[in-house]
């Protein structure tokens, strides 16, 4: 079967000194890709969801901190790790919730680390070498994972999903969605519902560009529509990614997710999880562990309107994720396979796996 084209959200230009990012605020009604060279540029578009997705944000981070390394012009090691030092921090400090973000920068302070007897010269080829193993590897995992979820599927079957977890969020494949577009490869038939995905619009603006891109049937629905369309019986699964993944198996996710599994669970649908184990954090024992960020007021109150949509000096409340209780998430994807209760034990076990 010949593989769908794909657009790719992440890449290294070495040649131009550039991460080359597809830019997702433009989505759906222009397809634009920005060359970026300057870290202020790379810090600015994790900021403001140019790129995004947990896993095409570490991507994002590994290949901006490589970038940085080889823009220092410093033959001693002292200012070279003082200045890569500098670099790592501020690339840290973009987003606070995708621990993919802090994941990939120590990934990266771990190679220059272990090599510092040796000249600035060659920890930068090295550094290049390991940005581009986070991408490679990023894209086996999301191609695992679609192998995985797709044993969990029927030709036919009504899938629903929340927010972007597909290509557009990763190096390649996508995560919720990379068991859908493999299907679609192998000419399985499914009917997509999407989630609109408030207040940013990633279901309506990138997911179905995704899935209509890829010939899918798709339709894009309300957030506050899910529980109907649950209702009638038209959905048999439900697909959605994760930012972080605490110990115990709660799944920190787009804002509304959480809202989704309880629909899910009472209407008696399978509500699964797809996440790299590189979305693991050991360190968060439960979903209370996990900062969640606080966006804008303004993506509610006049983001996507002509005219302001709330009267002037109304408090807000944004949060950019929830957290979904283990309880409800019926399996979690992974590249190592499809992990079951008790997660404590499974979720170690595929970590261990996945470091081996």
């Amino acid at each position: 079967m010949t593989e769908a084209p794909q657009h790719r959200a992440v890449a290294l230009d070495d040649d131009k000194d550039a991460l080359v990012i597809l830019d997702q605020t433009k989505l759906p009604n222009e397809v634009v890709y920005l060359s970026l060279t300057r870290q202020e540029d790379i810090r600015r578009a994790i900021r403001l969801l140019q790129v995004r997705g947990a896993p095409a944000i570490g991507a994002a981070a590994a290949v901006g901190l490589y970038l940085a390394a080889k823009s220092i012009d410093a033959t001693d090691n002292g200012a070279f790790y003082a200045q890569f030092g500098a670099a790592k921090d501020a690339l840290a400090a973009t987003r606070p919730t995708a621990v993919n973000l802090f994941r990939a920068l120590d990934r990266m302070e771990s190679v220059a680390e272990a090599h510092r007897s040796e000249t600035p010269v060659r920890v930068k080829t090295l550094l290049r070498d390991e940005a581009l193993r986070v991408l490679e590897e990023d894209a086996a995992a999301c191609r695992a994972i679609g192998e995985h979820g797709l044993g969990l599927l029927r030709d036919g079957d009504g899938i629903l999903t929340h927010c972007n977890a597909g290509y557009l969020a990763t190096t390649r494949y996508g995560t919720a969605l990379a068991p859908i577009h493999l299907g679609i490869e192998r000419g399985y038939r499914f009917k997509l519902f999407v989630d609109e995905t408030r207040p940013l619009l990633q279901g309506a603006r990138l997911t179905a560009f995704e899935l209509c891109a890829a010939g899918a049937e798709t339709t894009l629905i309300c957030d506050n529509t899910a529980a109907c369309v649950m209702k009638n019986g038209w959905v048999q699964a439900v697909l959605v990614g994760c930012d972080r993944l605490a110990a115990n198996g709660d799944a920190c996710n787009k804002i509304g997710t959480s809202g989704v599994a309880i629909l899910a669970k009472h209407y008696g649908v399978p509500f699964y999880v797809c996440a790299p184990t590189s979305t693991i954090d050991a360190r968060a024992a439960t979903g209370e562990d996990i900062p969640i960020e606080q966006r804008p007021p303004e993506e509610i109150t006049e983001m996507w309107y002509k005219e302001r949509m709330a009267p002037q000096g109304v408090r807000v409340y944004n949060p950019a994720f929830d957290v979904t209780d283990h309880a409800l998430i019926t399996g979690i994807v992974t590249e190592c396979g499809v992990l079951r209760p008790p997660y404590g034990e499974s979720i170690r076990r595929a970590a261990r796996e996945a470091a081996v």
